[in-house]
């Protein structure tokens, strides 16, 4: 029996969760879905410049899932810039940190929390 999924903690959902572009070929687009586990590793990695420990130790998951997890994103990051499909950002085993448990990193005044940061569009 395998074992159960741990849900992967998320800081911020996206502004926007879908992206097409904008010149379209006839035809419907095929999409591709990442999921906001994914969504979170290129946040945390490609925008914030976290490590991939890092990025692991803010998710509460091991490294190498968070690499996993990184190297899945990234690929359909290249599916959707490269072949022009649709991308949608939704689902997967997440917990949205609320900033109000112990344990969350939102408590620790973590610099990727949306909670903490100077941006104010939130």
């Amino acid at each position: 029996m395998p074992r159960p999924c741990k849900r992967r903690r998320i800081c911020q959902m996206p502004r926007c969760e879908r992206f097409a572009p904008t010149e379209k070929s006839g035809g419907a687009l095929q999409l591709v879905t990442m999921s906001l586990d994914e969504y979170e590793t290129i946040r945390l990695i490609d925008l914030l410049g976290m490590t991939q420990l890092e990025c692991a130790a803010q998710m509460n998951i091991a490294r190498s899932t968070a690499q996993a997890i990184y190297n899945s994103a990234r690929a359909k990051l290249a599916e959707f810039l490269v072949n022009g499909r649709e991308l949608s950002i939704a689902g997967g085993e997440y917990i949205l940190c609320e900033g109000n448990a112990k344990n969350d990193c939102c408590s620790r005044s973590c610099r990727c929390c949306h909670k903490t940061s100077n941006d104010t569009t939130h």
